[in-house]
């Protein structure tokens, strides 16, 4: 057994000399440089979608002097009125200024995230008086300037010199403009409730916020309607016999909502002179009797102006709030028919059962019976003595 420790060393050595080599060539070795990474190819690009031109290069015989602007900032569509925009949810606009001949026309068009931020703008720019025009969902002018609305944007148009064309011309420019779908094409619910009888359509202004309300001349300090509640506030003039009213209609969440608001605003109307703030100018122009504030649901309405007090009261009583509820179908049953219908279950399929066990004693029974009369047999086996007999013989 001598040979086994030369054995076991000449393996130990062998082993020691194979993992020197193996060091050896490892470190002899140069790195590897990584592997560069595989370039995507431009199929791999996920390109987000360019956005509709809201101005085209040309219509009607106007042609732009450069490509329509695309801004994305309020504050490039109209520094004066950045807080306005942003509170209707400016998404983003086109400025352009086109040239026929020795004429000028500059287009600004706003774009909005739906209708209603489209319709608040419109009345945002125009002013009470400026006639109606037929362009869109909705358009006014004054002079050479031309506003109309329509789906979610807004056109502002200034000519140099406007004709008896210039409806038309912006009429063809509506039919280019894109139309949204579904529920942002909707004006602003709130407008259905505004009273149609003697109401001015040329006066109405819609506000989500603050400086849309104050910008538009609104009757209440603007903190005091509650925009950072949620709420949205409608004003229109109405022509009555006895003189002009303002109406103003102011939408909450929730009727608890309205209720607490109210509140509020009739003790500001009120405090009259010690009210704090001050009354806003069309407060103060109005009838102080002629002011009156009413709830309807989540609605609160102010009247102000100079018609008589019984006049106002009857505008105001025009607004109604009609809440509009699906009902959802109850079960009918009670839990007592419940368990009387599963109890009668129960006995139905004892029943069936017990007469199901019957037919089948029946029909087994009697076939024994007349199995047993056709051997000339007794139809019971009864009274058979039957046993069995081993006939055993000595």
């Amino acid at each position: 057994m001598r040979w086994i420790p030369v054995l076991v060393s000449s393996f130990c050595s062998v082993a020691l000399l194979g993992a020197g080599a193996a060091s050896v060539t490892a470190q002899a070795a140069p790195p590897k440089s990584p592997v560069p990474p595989i370039p995507q190819g431009p199929a791999h690009l996920v390109l987000p979608p360019v956005p509709k031109p809201l101005l085209p290069d040309s219509f009607a015989g106007w042609v732009a002097s450069d490509a329509p602007k695309r801004v994305t900032d309020a504050a490039l569509a109209d520094p004066a009125n950045v807080a306005a925009l942003n509170e209707y949810d400016f998404t983003d606009g086109s400025l352009a200024a086109y040239k026929r001949s020795d004429e000028t026309l500059s287009l600004r068009a706003l774009r909005f995230h739906d209708a209603s931020g489209a319709y608040g703008a419109y009345t945002l720019y125009r002013q009470s008086g400026w006639p109606r025009e037929t362009i869109g969902s909705g358009a006014t002018s004054n002079g050479n300037r031309v506003l109309f609305w329509l789906g979610n944007t807004m056109i502002d148009a200034n000519f140099s010199h406007i004709g008896p064309m210039s409806g038309s011309e912006l009429r063809e420019l509506a039919g280019q403009l894109p139309v949204p779908e579904g529920t942002a094409a909707l004006a602003p619910p709130i407008l259905a409730d505004l009273p149609k009888t003697s109401l001015d359509g040329q006066t109405t202004h819609y506000a989500v916020g603050p400086a849309g309300y104050a910008g538009a001349g609104g009757v209440l300090p603007p903190d005091l309607v509650g925009f950072d509640r949620g709420a949205e506030a409608v004003t229109a003039a109405y022509s009555l016999r006895s003189g002009p009213a303002t109406l103003t209609i102011i939408d909450y969440p929730t009727p608890q909502m309205g209720a607490a608001q109210e509140s509020k605003i009739r003790d500001y109307i009120n405090s009259g002179a010690q009210a704090q703030p001050a009354w806003p100018k069309p407060l103060v122009d109005s009838d102080k009797a002629s002011i009156e504030v009413r709830r309807s649901g989540p609605l609160v309405a102010i009247v102000s102006g100079d018609a008589i007090p019984e006049e106002s009261h009857k505008l105001l009583a025009t607004v109604h709030f009609e809440s509009n509820l699906i009902s959802i179908p109850q079960p009918t049953e009670s839990e007592v028919a419940k368990t009387g219908q599963l109890l009668l279950g129960i006995v139905t399929l004892i029943i069936i059962g017990c007469s199901a066990a019957i037919l089948l004693g029946v029909f087994l029974g009697g076939g024994r019976a007349l199995y047993r009369i056709a051997r000339g047999k007794p139809a019971s086996s009864v009274y058979e003595a039957e046993f069995t007999s081993l006939h055993l013989q000595d």
